[in-house]
């Protein structure tokens, strides 16, 4: 099959804006003239420090990000921010976290080596199949920080609503970054994986209340530092220079569909529909309830494991690809990030209701 022909419903690493793909493809071998790939020049040079204050500035601006918030370029994927959150935050103390899904488990798991975690909610005796509500919130007084993952990209469920605690407010946005306008002077802490909405894996971005720099625990390495990271602009070592520029040409897309909130009117157009399909349907069932569900991730399934199989199989005859679900549920997902077309998702729906009607005529 050719790109025209499929459409990719990938979890992460995920599809990207065609003409970020068609710019890099371009300036693979002659970056801007200098007779080199932007892989190859020097991560200290003029050129590449453009691209990286390029990218920078544009996600300061497209995020709105506050003067008191310093946004980091790292390495090491999301869940090495598991680590390094605590580390620089916890103060051998205690910390808040909302367990809502596979990632923030993890992330609560990791911080336990420490200091003290605090559960200040679970859904797990449902299935994480719902976000907790803010009243469901229970907080310690000794908390340093509250922490919580914005969007599940297993159970498909997404935080509504901003919630308020008594301490710094961290969150988890690898999966729903740039999809929705967001205060980020109500945040201490915002970071996210780039997979999924910004630029091909390798690349984390932190964005950091500087108030909260300097706190890390003596065992912090200088490579999980904020303050460090800080001071050195991200640039203590060599950063992800390909996936920076990559993020740069993403962000070009964004602000010429039309900014954040043109990306949260994109989101409704494709998930509505098919959340409408399902609450109707004869055959699939939606797996979080509605107040709860993520408009990047939609999570569903037939009632057998065996139909499931045959409708994965069968959609990506179609060149709709990657509609398998997370390991840890089973089921189906079809993952609808910014770059996603509203075409690829009507695409979805026709099949969804040409195998509905095939399989319960």
């Amino acid at each position: 099959m050719t790109r025209d022909q499929v459409y990719n419903f990938a979890a992460g690493p995920s599809v990207l804006p065609e003409s970020a793909l068609k710019t890099a493809q371009a300036e693979l071998l002659n970056f801007r003239g200098s007779g080199m790939s932007v892989m190859e020049i020097s991560h200290r040079s003029a050129l590449f420090q453009e691209v990286f204050d390029s990218a920078q500035a544009k996600l300061r601006r497209l995020m709105n990000v506050p003067d008191t918030h310093e946004i980091l370029l790292l390495q090491g994927g999301a869940t090495t921010q598991f680590a390094a959150i605590p580390m620089n935050l916890i103060e051998g103390g205690c910390a808040d976290y909302a367990v809502t899904g596979n990632f923030s488990a993890k992330a609560a798991e990791e911080a336990e080596k420490y200091g003290s975690v605090h559960i200040a909610c679970s859904t797990a005796d449902t299935g994480h199949d719902r976000i907790p509500t803010q009243a469901e919130l229970r907080f310690s007084p000794e908390a340093k920080y509250f922490y919580y993952c914005a969007n599940n990209t297993v159970y498909g469920t997404e935080w509504q609503y901003t919630p308020s605690a008594p301490s710094a407010l961290v969150s988890d946005m690898s999966s729903d970054i740039l999809s929705r306008e967001v205060d980020v002077s109500k945040f201490g802490l915002i970071y996210a994986g780039a997979q999924k909405n910004m630029s091909p894996a390798g690349l984390t971005v932190v964005i950091v209340d500087k108030a909260l720099a300097g706190r890390e625990l003596p065992c912090t390495p200088k490579i999980l530092s904020y303050k460090t990271m800080i001071e050195t602009g991200s640039l203590l070592n060599t950063p992800p220079c390909w996936c920076i520029y990559m993020l740069d040409l993403t962000l070009d897309w964004v602000e010429k569909q039309g900014g954040v909130k043109a990306m949260d009117e994109l989101r409704h157009a494709r998930a509505d529909r098919i959340y409408d399909f399902l609450d109707g349907s004869r055959l699939f069932t939606a797996r979080a309830l509605p107040g709860s569900r993520s408009y990047m991730n939609i999570t569903f399934r037939t009632p057998s494991a065996e139909l499931d199989a045959e409708f994965v199989k069968e959609a990506a005859s179609r060149g709709l690809v990657n509609l398998k679900g997370h390991k840890v549920t089973g089921g189906l997902r079809a993952s609808l990030y910014n770059a996603m077309p509203v075409e690829g998702a009507q695409a979805l729906l026709d099949f969804m209701k040409e195998f509905e009607a095939k399989h319960h005529g």
